[in-house]
């Protein structure tokens, strides 16, 4: 069985002149390499495909492959995640992760919310900015916070982010507006504790492996801001969670990825109100994969779950979609 891979190279980009912060959720090389080898460990042939515009010329010059493990994040617009497994859709390719309908959604965090909140989960209450008249219309207590609806990695989140006034607020929103040239989500500031859930599995399948708390150090911004999460080593700790909130977390993120239509694998981030209750704030169903720095492998490694296996994992619920697959063993 021949498995190509698909991704996003942060090298490549720095190349053409993109800053740290724009390429800030595409892969190192070692991603690429720590996944090559858990598939070889399987028995699996690989062959590293690239970027949506490499995809696209391999299909053109009439390549193919048994399976496309997808971790491509996109360049650019609101359904860059999508780009990839649409592609393989159309040629009947079969790919891990969520389809591209998943991948467009979650991508809009307000979208998200609503799909969400429809279901009867916790989300916090929430307004969308698409311009600075919009700001008449939100009527939300304070505090607050805002962050570009349609980013990942901490990006456009700062200490700015938790908003205490209107004056603050018109002005977090028009510079976030002017920065990422998009929608800004604003919510309902929970002031409890941070959590971030890793899932595997797909539908009925799907389970919680692990809780881990994003616990602040002293000298730390209390935000996991990009910035934080660029130095989490000097700034963070994480904590599993096994008591009867870690219980309750587990329970409220299958729910939802279940509710989405997710697949594989990922991580959804929770956070408590004021009486300690966990509500949804934003899911990640193409979450890095990064053997070491990765927040996904690094709860599953503290759960007792080792890189090669998650990846087993990954690989034994993608091929369970497809009947052509059936007959491998992993």
């Amino acid at each position: 069985m021949r498995v190509g891979l698909t991704y996003d190279l942060r090298d490549d980009y720095l190349a053409e002149g993109y800053s740290m912060e724009a390429t800030a959720e595409f892969d190192r090389v070692d991603t690429i390499e720590g996944i090559e080898g858990a598939l070889h460990e399987l028995g699996l042939a690989t062959d590293r495909i690239g970027n949506v515009k490499a995809l696209v010329r391999r299909l053109s010059a009439g390549d193919r492959w048994d399976l496309v493990f997808n971790i491509a994040e996109g360049l650019l617009g609101p359904g860059r995640e999508a780009q990839v497994p649409a592609l393989l859709e159309a040629y009947s390719i079969p790919f891990t992760f969520s389809d591209s309908l998943v991948l467009a959604l979650a991508l809009h965090k307000g979208l998200t919310k609503r799909v969400v909140r429809d279901a009867g989960l916790p989300t916090p209450d929430f307004a969308e900015v698409a311009c600075l008249e919009d700001l008449e219309r939100v009527a939300l207590p304070f505090p607050l916070f805002a962050k570009p609806v349609a980013e990942g990695t901490g990006k456009g989140i700062s200490t700015a982010s938790r908003i205490t006034s209107r004056e603050q607020l018109a002005e977090v929103c028009g510079k976030l507006l002017a920065e990422h040239h998009q929608t800004v989500l604003v919510e309902t500031y929970l002031p409890g504790r941070e959590f971030t859930v890793g899932v595997v599995g797909t539908g009925a399948s799907a389970e919680a492996v692990a809780v881990l708390e994003v616990a602040y150090r002293a000298h730390a911004d209390q935000i996991y801001s990009y910035h934080t999460k660029s130095h989490y080593e000097d700034l963070v700790d994480y904590h599993l969670v096994e008591d009867e909130l870690g219980a309750a977390c587990k329970r409220l993120a299958v729910d939802v990825w279940r509710v989405l239509g997710c697949r594989d694998g990922g991580r959804l981030d929770l956070r408590c109100d004021e009486q300690g209750r966990p509500s949804f704030i934003e899911v990640n169903p193409l979450a890095g994969l990064n053997p070491i720095i990765s927040d996904l492998p690094i709860l599953c490694r503290m759960a007792g779950m080792e890189y090669p296996e998650l990846i087993r994992r990954i690989m034994i619920s993608a091929v369970a979609r497809y009947p052509e697959l059936h007959a491998l063993q992993l």
